[in-house]
């Protein structure tokens, strides 16, 4: 055994270890707006955020200490205060950043919770449906996605599609599917106030959370309704989206097929998915990490639930994914762009 590289390991693990123990104290700190007070009002002692925020000094004293460890704020020995730096800031104390993290720190909470289900789901092969995971993965996506969705959804992905601006400004008929909490088909509602949009998604409880949301952004241009993607039969489609579900349907070549059959001669069919090369050794790296563990406890087990075996999973990659649509029939696919987190394509019959 080589002591050099087992150490090494060891460091990781522990640094693992850490990252997965704290990863609750962000969501405490962003429940109880510990990370928003401290961003508006440092530097601060920790008795003073204590009093900024309604809570106990002694508690936020050593959440402070292991956010200082975790080098999520600055601790600052001489008097003791703690600040944030405008990059700490961006991305865990303003929520209106596009850096904003926070929101992912539930969906991770929800995987500890769900344990059992995807153990279970490894002895049984009979998966776990999006239903059955913890309600922190659900509020945690819409509210981790949708920022991500209010700086580039309208911005940058529906521009880099062929003439769908100009279709969506003089009046298009959008389906959303897979829409969740209706955070990306509200968005597009809002800003083209002239087309018509139906959200879709089959977790009944997630249509209705979009109907609420609905009900308080008051557009006269949006629909929900509860089923799965192959159920959809209005239509023809100007525009069909997908914003990071694609890839945890079953039969993705089937649905494929079956937008197709409800997009309009000229529409486009636009995947919105996680930014992945095509090679497992080419994901090995931390953002591969990340969404490889995702798409453990979520994306396959959900796509086997459905009665897919070989699910496309998270990393999927451009490549898999223009094959599963040339499969349904489109024949002019491209990929439109990447942001940070994402890969744009866009299909066309």
């Amino acid at each position: 055994m080589d002591m050099d590289k087992l150490n090494t390991l060891m460091e990781r693990a522990i640094a693992d270890m850490g990252a997965a123990a704290s990863g609750v104290l962000v969501v405490i700190g962003d429940r109880l707006g510990l990370f928003e007070a401290l961003a508006q009002h440092a530097p601060v002692l920790p008795a003073e955020l204590a009093d900024l925020t309604g809570t106990q000094e002694r508690m936020v004293r050593e959440w402070l200490a292991a956010m200082a460890a975790s080098g999520y704020v600055l601790y600052e020995p001489a008097d003791q205060t703690f600040s944030m730096t405008p990059e700490q800031i961006a991305l865990l104390g303003d929520v209106n950043s596009p850096f904003f993290l926070v929101g992912a720190y539930p969906c991770i909470a929800a995987l500890y919770k769900d344990e059992p289900l995807i153990t279970e789901a490894f002895r049984r092969g009979t998966g776990v449906g999006w239903n059955e995971h913890h309600e922190d993965l659900f509020h945690g996506t819409e509210r981790f996605f949708g920022r991500v969705y209010e700086n580039f959804l309208v911005p940058a992905w529906l521009p880099s599609l062929e003439n769908m601006m100009d279709q969506l400004s003089t009046g298009a008929v959008v389906a959303d599917i897979g829409c969740g909490h209706g955070a990306s088909t509200l968005l597009m509602a809002k800003s083209f106030p002239r087309s018509r949009f139906w959200g879709y998604d089959a977790h009944e409880d997630s249509i209705q959370m979009a109907g609420q949301r609905l009900q308080e952004a008051s557009l006269p241009n949006v629909n929900f309704r509860a089923c799965s993607a192959t159920a959809i039969c209005d239509g023809p489609y100007d525009l069909i989206v997908f914003c990071d579900s694609f890839h945890e349907m079953a039969d993705p070549a089937g649905i494929a097929a079956h937008m197709k059959s409800v997009l309009s001669p000229e529409g486009s069919l636009m995947l919105v998915e996680q930014i992945a090369p095509d090679r497992l050794e080419e994901n090995l790296n931390p953002v591969g990490r990340l969404c490889y563990s995702f798409s453990t406890m979520i994306c396959v087990p959900g796509a086997i639930r459905q009665g897919e075996e070989d699910a496309l999973g998270a990393q999927a990659g451009p490549i898999r994914l223009e094959k599963v649509l040339r499969t349904g029939g489109f024949s002019r696919i491209r990929k439109t762009m990447e942001t940070p987190m994402h890969l744009v394509i866009e299909a066309k019959k």
